[in-house]
């Protein structure tokens, strides 16, 4: 939190308040799921290098030990790997064993691990699903492509977060 506050998170306008009570919220939101403590951790500081959806960055990418050193290095790495994501190349083969991610700050493109992916997935979710629940504008604009990519994403999600999903962005084929 205190690496949180001293990058001016709470300062930072976000859909439903600020930077800072969304990340709170996301954090919570995986707690809720039963995400261990390295997704949970990562949960809570998913923006610090930005994301391909949100450019303000907390932090830059130099700085990866200090966090590492906050969160410990396996939530570090989730919170590089989400803000890595290029999101157009990405999304689309995610549950895809032979899928590819690119890295949108190396352009590196890799196949990431069934666990790297519905992490991925997870944290997805969670920061996605936090936007709609407390923005109905956002919700009215994207719910309806949020539904379409989660309900794509199913095998990927945890029985928590696909029923979340359901909850806050309408009802899909189980």
């Amino acid at each position: 939190m205190a690496m949180l506050q001293a990058a001016g998170a709470e300062g930072i306008e976000h859909p439903g308040g600020t930077l800072l009570a969304h990340l709170q919220r996301v954090s919570a939101l995986l707690s809720s799921w039963g995400a261990r403590p390295a997704l949970v951790s990562a949960g809570l500081c998913h923006a610090f290098y930005g994301t391909d959806g949100f450019p303000v960055a907390l932090l830059d990418l130099g700085h990866r030990a200090e966090p590492a050193e906050a969160i410990g290095t396996e939530a570090e790495a989730l919170v590089y790997f989400y803000a890595s994501c290029d999101r157009k190349s990405s999304y689309h083969g995610l549950t895809d064993d032979t899928g590819l991610f690119t890295d949108r700050f190396t352009g590196t493109r890799t196949r990431p691990s069934p666990e790297a992916r519905r992490d991925f997935a997870e944290l997805t979710a969670a920061n996605e699903l936090d936007i709609a629940a407390v923005s109905p504008q956002m919700r009215a604009l994207h719910g309806a492509d949020l539904l379409a990519l989660f309900t794509r994403w199913r095998p990927l999600l945890s029985e928590r977060a696909w029923a979340h999903c359901r909850s806050v962005l309408g009802r899909a084929d189980p």
